[in-house]
């Protein structure tokens, strides 16, 4: 069984910079695009940015364009997501998911446990 692992996750002030990491194991996850999506307390788990297998496509919701940025080593079987310019309502748990290219989590077959992000004074 395939497995997702995140990790990466803390407290930030805001202004500041994390970089989240994920690691597929336990199955070839070849072929699939990655994502990573959030979920704040109170809210539905929302599309924060995605990555197709080649590494030549990615996209962002407009929340995090332009501070975010996906990316992804298949050799290591690890995807990234580097968030800059962090704000308070970045606050969440985010997830790592394959699958499926799209923007909704029924399009991803495989998901992680989650890693915190909390960006607090």
């Amino acid at each position: 069984q395939g497995q997702l692992v995140e990790s990466g996750g803390g407290l930030v002030q805001p202004g500041g910079s994390l970089r989240l990491s994920c690691e597929a194991s336990g199955r070839a996850f070849s072929g699939y695009a990655m994502a990573w999506f959030r979920q704040a307390p109170g809210k539905e788990r929302e599309f924060v940015a995605g990555i197709n297998w080649y590494g030549a496509v990615d996209t962002y919701a407009d929340s995090v364009k332009g501070r975010f940025t996906i990316s992804r080593d298949n050799d290591k079987n690890t995807v990234y997501l580097q968030m800059n310019n962090l704000k308070p309502e970045d606050t969440a748990i985010y997830y790592c998911a394959a699958g499926f290219w799209g923007r909704s989590p029924t399009s991803y077959k495989f998901w992680g446990q989650g890693t915190q992000v909390t960006v607090s004074s």
